[in-house]
């Protein structure tokens, strides 16, 4: 068995050591995590249940809502328009969605030369659109397959093509606004109450000589 140390030998060790634990934990504090986070946000999230939200999108440049009539997109509905009522569905960790309209289901796209459209399935990346939270407090949505093209509308409502746009062009600003009136994402799970099946009684003969 070998001799105890001394306690001062003890307490020279555990100063010794001090410095190596102080430099780790700096370390650890120095990590930057953005690398990860843009990484996570790049993916698509088909492990998590799609979030839902449902809301207008005020242009601040026609000062009307964003509709989705079909193929068609513009910037003319008013509020609490049926068109204009977007529901908007979270595709990855991070702030990339899909906004397709309430009414008709179909989805917001950018074809490759720019131009919005609206089609029946979303699930092409130009359906895809990048949230981007402005200083001003407007929100932009930019094309997650072509980057610096952003969902745009003129004075009119018209749309404007992505490689026209900028981020710091107003035709680009919206602001999310719940519609008026009640409103309903999803229709409520009515349950059905199952009862026993009655068993079947043959007529009689004195029934039928009634």
């Amino acid at each position: 068995m070998s001799p105890a140390l001394p306690a001062c030998t003890c307490l020279c060790l555990h100063l010794l050591l001090l410095p190596l634990h102080f430099t780790v934990f700096a370390a650890d504090e120095n990590v930057d995590f953005r690398i990860h986070v843009e990484n996570q946000t790049r993916g698509r999230d088909d492990v998590s249940r799609k979030q839902l939200r449902l809301y207008q999108l005020y242009s601040r440049t026609s000062g009307k809502h964003v509709q989705v009539v079909g193929k068609r997109i513009s910037a003319k509905g008013e509020d609490g328009d049926k068109f204009a009522q977007l529901i908007v569905e979270t595709d990855t960790f991070g702030s990339q969605v899909r906004i397709k309209g309430k009414e008709t289901d179909y989805y917001l796209c950018m074809s490759r030369k720019g131009k919005l459209v609206g089609k029946p399935d979303g699930t092409n990346k130009e359906c895809v659109f990048i949230e981007k939270v402005l200083e001003n407090n407007y929100t932009a949505l930019m094309s997650a397959k072509y980057p610096g093209w952003y969902v745009g509308f003129t004075k009119k409502g018209r749309p404007r093509k992505g490689p026209k746009t900028q981020e710091n062009q107003q035709d680009v600003h919206f602001m999310k606004r719940y519609p008026k009136g009640p409103t309903e994402l999803q229709k409520p799970f009515r349950y059905t109450t199952v009862t026993r099946r009655t068993k079947r009684v043959r007529p009689t003969k004195a029934h039928l000589t009634q």
